[in-house]
């Protein structure tokens, strides 16, 4: 009988693994590296066990079982084994080998798997360092993965591997501080958002900023069926590799997840137009700046270049453009665009898209004018790993029947656990926010339902404290009751300076 493995013996072994590369290697870089040899780890010992199943039922018979294995959800040959790699691990050209090897297995599995390892290069020197230290390191993490079995039987549940996977991107998305945020969205923040669109059968769900895909699955798992369509976009490469390899982990085969500037070139379009989704969820970029450049003609330099809504051939800008140093209503354009018309949409924005002039406002304005805006929630601040800045989630609805919007305030203390460096929702928390949206309801000091003429009256301005007064009065003190308090007080320090006093004298000082 195969042993079992763990959730707690992968997690171990992988941050093991990581060890090898702290302090040599940015983890935001090194991550990927671990990441990719989780993802062939896994890849070589379910073909390993399948060469083993078939093996035995066809006593041998090289073409049945070769017939077999091309069936299978992944094929491998000899060479991208993660066997014939540990093999080769003393190997003066190991970054070479191991990269061959992955090749190998993107042109065996080029319907799933083109272009996922592209990004990752395992002969680096820039990287990974010379020879001798990059063969240092490499043999080290072979080592390290050759501990680990990950083969279905041993493994037990496929979601054990796909849930490592993410336990692994979190800690390295804590640990990369500022840039750990370019690829993660806490988890519970995620499960907050999949929450809020409520996504069906058969929904289209899309996020245009996917980083790791982690949000994606959390939306596809309110969907107890799994029946449903994912599509993401993401413009760093990398992250792009681990989005799909996210997918894969978690059992997702068809994710739609393309690389490239969602704002310049969306790649998910029907019929030369923007595709529509029932579901979007997104935690953008802050305030990104240059996010129109990619619209620039080439060879134009940033302080000539002036964004204008024509130059989308998709016409997302048409509500105003937003300023060339600030993209969040860039990203809500291009989503409310993206958006079918029963859709639902939750997006994570700083809070200055809320009160912001100029260009924001008139988009704003607009957005509110089109009844488009259901509900914004004020999160806690630093959720988000790197940075403190204040953040709100503002959810969207096509086809609205109300002309309101509700405010929550879940920023105050009591509404979330105070961490030493990361602070973090509760399942408590999440499930007030959740009920109160769904209530639509004024709660004191927690939630107002604000209609459209009130928001009119305050010029657009959608910034929480004007709508949920969360002051909590403190109690009146009683100037009687305190002039007593310092009078015994006064009393009890001459008694003790008596006191002290005849100690003194006693001993003679």
């Amino acid at each position: 009988m195969t042993e079992k493995v763990t959730q707690k013996q992968i997690n171990s072994v992988l941050w093991q693994a990581a060890d090898t590369f702290r302090g040599k290697i940015d983890s935001s870089t090194y991550k990927d590296y671990i990441l990719t040899m989780l993802f062939m780890k896994y890849l070589s010992d379910t073909h390993k066990e399948n060469v083993e199943e078939y093996t035995k039922r066809y006593a041998g018979d090289e073409q049945r079982i070769k017939r077999a294995l091309a069936r299978e959800r992944f094929v491998l040959d000899e060479f991208s084994t993660f066997d014939y790699l540990y093999s080769k691990k003393n190997d003066t050209e190991i970054g070479e080998i191991i990269n061959k090897a992955l090749e190998r297995i993107e042109n065996e599995n080029t319907g799933k798997l083109r272009g996922v390892f592209r990004n990752i290069d395992f002969n680096s020197e820039s990287t990974l360092g010379k020879t001798k230290e990059r063969n240092a390191i490499l043999r080290s993490v072979l080592e390290d993965f050759n501990k680990l079995n990950l083969k279905p039987s041993a493994v037990g549940n496929e979601d054990v591997i796909g849930d490592s996977y993410q336990y692994m991107i979190e800690r390295f998305a804590s640990d990369a501080g500022k840039k750990g945020g370019e690829f993660f969205t806490p988890s519970m923040v995620s499960e907050l958002l999949a929450r809020l669109v409520k996504p069906q059968e058969n929904d289209r769900i899309y996020d245009p900023t996917c980083g790791s895909g982690s949000l994606l699955i959390k939306v596809a798992n309110q969907v107890p069926s799994k029946k449903v369509a994912i599509y993401g976009q993401e413009r760093n490469g990398q992250t792009h590799s681990l989005a799909l390899m996210n997918m894969y982990l978690h059992g997702i085969d068809d994710a739609h997840i393309e690389w490239g500037d969602t704002l310049a070139n969306p790649l998910h379009l029907e019929d030369d137009k923007l595709k529509k989704f029932q579901a979007i969820v997104a935690n953008p970029p802050f305030s990104l700046d240059k996010w129109a450049m990619g619209f620039a003609s080439e060879g134009m330099n940033d302080s000539k270049f002036k964004m204008e809504a024509s130059l989308d051939r998709y016409r997302r800008f048409e509500w105003g453009v937003a300023p060339s140093s600030k993209g969040d209503y860039a990203f809500v354009q291009h989503m409310l665009n993206s958006l079918a018309e029963d859709g639902r949409m939750a997006t994570i924005l700083p809070h200055g898209v809320l009160f912001r002039g100029s260009s924001e406002e008139k988009i704003r304005k607009k957005i509110l004018e089109l009844n488009l805006l259901d509900a914004v929630i004020g999160l806690p601040e630093g959720l988000f790993f790197g940075t403190n800045i204040p953040a709100c989630i503002m959810v969207f609805k096509k086809n609205r029947n109300k002309e309101s919007v509700l405010f929550i305030n879940a920023s105050s203390d009591g509404n979330f656990e105070r961490g030493k460096n990361q602070n973090k929702l509760r399942e408590t928390d999440i499930e007030r926010i959740v009920e109160v949206y769904e209530e639509y309801k004024t709660f004191d000091k927690y939630s107002y339902v604000a209609t459209l003429d009130e928001i009119e009256e305050n010029n657009y301005n959608l910034n929480i404290p004007r709508y949920v007064d969360a002051f909590e009065e403190e109690e009146q003190v009683n100037i009687e009751v305190v002039k007593e308090n310092i009078n015994n007080i006064k009393q009890e320090l001459q008694e003790v300076e008596i006191k002290m006093n005849n100690f003194l004298k006693e001993l003679g000082l």
